[in-house]
């Protein structure tokens, strides 16, 4: 084995210590998909995970700022020295992954930098597409599919489960100064107020949590509409992870919304126990082989001028 090979070799090792430690759902999904899509799941997670550790982990935001700005142009430029970043180049050229994909999941995670506070639900949509949406767009790409068609419904999946994500971590990103819950619903709240908040911003919190939570299900519903494009093993292993994704919802609504007091976090047995409910409701779902439902455009308003949304 040539020390390259043997270098990649280890790099994928890390990578998957990585994803076990940091993106359990997806590490336990992975499990699903065939060795080539594992891998290079696998490499797409170590380039995402590191954009966001370069943001929430660098204590000054302004170095933060310009490590991203600098991951920018090393992806447009094509070359980097640094192994992740690198790895990452190499990764988008063999999946056909257009470069501005990646480079808008970064200025995503940029906005991030600056103060968060966002006043109606197209920031929230155009946040959650940049961070995740585009994420579900090159897993697409990464899962072999060549049908246009599928690239709606992956935008969808990685959406909705950003909206989870933000539901769940309300009170910890607060602790961040971040307040993802537009004003529109929520009102002209600070953070600080969403950490152990009053009565009537309780209040406030559950109604958003539940408007949100609904826009998420539309999101999960046109994301599992379009599983019938992904090979079987993907099409599996990518129905787990959003249903255990899904299913963090589930648990704050039986919480009664208060993400304040908790954290939502799927066990180990609950995940086998929804893996196999998952995998049967599926297999009984005309959805699952057949592409039943033409992609809801609405769905897209928020985010309609955004590039790339074809792929």
């Amino acid at each position: 084995m040539s020390q390259a090979k043997r270098n990649q070799a280890e790099y994928i090792k890390e990578s998957n210590v990585v994803l076990a430690q940091k993106g359990k759902t997806f590490f336990w999904a992975k499990f699903l998909l065939n060795q080539k899509h594992a891998t290079q799941a696998v490499r797409l997670y170590r380039f995402c995970r590191h954009v966001d550790d370069v943001a929430d982990d660098t204590e000054d935001q302004s170095v933060a700022r310009q490590m991203l700005l600098q991951m920018i142009e090393e992806l447009t430029a094509g070359r980097s020295a640094h192994p992740i970043i690198s790895d990452a180049i190499a990764l988008f050229h063999e999946a056909q992954i257009n470069i501005h994909i990646p480079i808008s999941l970064i200025e995503g995670v940029i906005s991030d930098l600056a103060l968060v506070r966002f006043k109606d639900e197209t920031a929230l949509m155009v946040y959650c597409y940049q961070v995740a949406g585009t994420v579900g767009l090159m897993m697409s790409k990464i899962l072999d599919i060549k049908d246009k068609r599928a690239f709606a419904h992956a935008i969808d999946l990685g959406m909705a489960m950003q909206l989870t994500n933000i539901c769940r971590d309300v009170a910890e990103d607060a602790l961040m100064n971040r307040r993802y819950l537009p004003a529109s619903l929520i009102g002209d709240v600070e953070p600080a107020a969403l950490i152990t908040p009053d009565g009537q911003t309780q209040d406030k919190i559950r109604s958003t949590l539940i408007k949100m939570l609904n826009d998420a299900d539309a999101y999960y519903q046109s994301g599992h509409d379009g599983l019938c494009f992904l090979p079987i093993r993907a099409r599996l292993g990518i129905v787990i992870a959003s249903g255990l994704y899904r299913h963090i919802g589930t648990q704050l609504a039986n919480k009664n919304y208060a993400c304040w007091a908790f954290r939502s976090v799927v066990s180990k047995p609950l995940k086998v126990w929804l893996t196999l409910k998952i995998l049967t409701q599926s297999l009984m779902n005309k959805s699952f082989y057949v592409h039943a439902k033409v992609h809801q455009q609405r769905l897209h308003h928020a985010i309609q001028e955004m590039a790339h949304l074809n792929g």
